[in-house]
């Protein structure tokens, strides 16, 4: 018979102690929530252990699987590097045990990858094997371990091109049977598991905020969702769905260049830069909170409404349903209409003034003014309008637009966007240099969005008396300046 190798006499005495450390590990955790449901419940488990976790699961509310080959590529580049430092750790994993089992609040991005490096070994590497014992690990992992299911086209193409590069990693001959060992017993986890959905995402939001800092957005997403009301859980994953079915860098342009400048504007204030200081700036009231203000009562009868009129319907398909009137400028509802706003303003960002789609289908439609027309042509077509500070002027016109239409519609359209025009271009027009501090300044000194905010109709806005161009500084403007020209709005 072949001697076992040190590795095999190290992993039978680690299966013969399994038994003893899982019922120590139990202990544990029952003295620890005996003690108080505030402290995470802490394990190191080996990525083996892991993925055998008893009724864990990736929960609906989860985003979509989105590590990419360059990600699996790193991953297997440090367990290959580090295969000489056993113990080594990959990361943390934060769960959330329910009635129904183990729920993964973070770490799903790692956990799923591993799934699928186990998947390829026991597809390319198990019957070929010498060591029986790593053999039979696998074949109990493949017979045991969690087999989430992904319905999201997002997931199920990652999945499927991830799972490829690392059928291309195992199949090498540098992927030796130690790397295997080591991958499956030498590499750990840090999971933490806590009885309470709402501290899960606080745990995770703090150890987030210790390693690489989240966007803003992805700090509201986890603050909006311990925000969700009892009544409102069931909603959850589709309140959510959205939100991940939409890429990160978008969901980053959406609040930065739209949302929190239109936000802060308003307001009458700075608006250069979005960072996790800002994040107050899109929470609010929830409204099943015990206390009940007066100023919250009208959004409480609005949702009420809303929710009865819906609820009353032959189906949520049905084309009567109700829509929440989102206000860019109203104060934040938490939890799911946190979630329905955003989609809210994706859909009218992207589709109307992503690309001046619905001007550019009023101009054709001969929906527009004379001047109307020529200046959606013109700012979407003149040579410098690619340049950065040309960019900072375009960003003004499309803040106070979507702001324009957010409260008062179509009325009056032509002349709103001839006005907003002139308020929005004079600053690339005089300055030869636009910068961000410019555009931020020039905002705030004219009171743009201030002025629509307190409008009580079109013309309290339209009205208003615009600046008159005294100098144009850019020689990229030309028909930009040309149509200030024949609106008289040169001195």
């Amino acid at each position: 018979m072949t001697q076992p190798s040190h590795q095999d006499t190290d992993r039978k005495n680690r299966q013969a102690s399994t038994g003893t450390i899982r019922c120590m590990k139990a202990a544990l955790r029952q003295s620890d929530r005996l003690s108080t449901s505030l402290e995470p419940i802490k394990d190191v488990l080996s990525v083996s252990e892991l993925l055998l976790t008893p009724e864990m699961t990736i929960p609906t509310y989860q985003r979509p699987y989105k590590w990419t080959s360059k990600n699996v590529s790193q991953l297997f580049g440090d367990i290959a590097l580090h295969r000489d430092k056993r113990p080594y750790r990959l990361g943390t994993v934060v769960l959330h045990r329910d009635s129904e089992g183990l729920n993964i609040v973070d770490g799903q991005q790692r956990t799923v990858t591993l799934i699928l490096a186990v998947r390829a070994l026991i597809a390319l590497r198990a019957a070929g094997l010498k060591s029986q014992d790593l053999a039979s690990q696998l074949a109990e992992l493949g017979g045991n371990m969690m087999n989430p299911r992904f319905s999201s086209p997002v997931s199920q193409a990652h999945i499927g091109t991830n799972y490829q590069e690392i059928c291309r990693i195992v199949e090498r001959a540098d992927f030796t049977e130690e790397l295997i060992d080591f991958l499956l017993n030498g590499c750990e986890v840090v999971v933490f598991e806590l009885a309470d959905l709402s501290e899960a995402f606080q745990f995770f939001d703090s150890q987030n905020a210790r390693g690489r800092d989240l966007d803003p957005h992805d700090l509201l997403k986890a603050y909006h969702l311990r925000e969700f009301p009892q009544a409102d859980e069931q909603l959850k994953a589709a309140a959510v769905a959205r939100w991940e079915d939409t890429s990160s860098g978008r969901l980053a342009t959406l609040f930065a260049n739209y949302l929190y400048r239109i936000r802060s504007w308003s307001k009458g204030r700075s608006a250069r830069y979005f960072s996790k200081d800002d994040v107050d700036l899109f929470k609010g009231v929830n409204l099943d909170a015990g206390r009940r203000y007066p100023y919250a009562e009208q959004l409480r009868l609005v949702h009420l409404l809303v929710n009865t009129h819906n609820e009353l319907l032959d189906s949520p398909e049905d084309k009567r349903a109700m829509e929440f009137p989102f206000r860019l400028d109203q104060v934040i509802i938490n939890g799911r209409r946190f979630f329905e706003l955003i989609t809210h303003y994706q859909d009218r960002v992207w589709a109307a003034f992503g690309d001046v789609a619905i001007m550019r289908q009023m101009a054709a439609d001969k929906q527009l003014g004379d001047f109307a027309c020529r200046i959606i042509e013109t700012i979407d077509t003149y040579p410098g309008r690619g340049r950065t500070g040309d960019g900072y002027a375009r960003t003004i016109f499309d803040c106070l637009l979507i702001c324009y239409i957010d409260k008062f519609g179509l009325v009056e359209i032509s002349r709103a966007v001839e006005k907003i025009f002139i308020w929005s271009y004079s600053l690339r027009l005089k300055m030869e240099k636009v910068q961000l501090a410019s555009m931020d300044k020039h905002v705030l000194n004219h009171d743009l969005f201030r002025l629509l905010n307190d409008a009580t109709l079109p013309a309290d806005f339209i009205n208003h008396e615009a600046p008159l161009l005294e100098r144009n500084e850019s020689t990229k403007t030309e028909p930009v300046y040309k149509l200030f020209k024949d609106m008289r709005y040169c001195a």
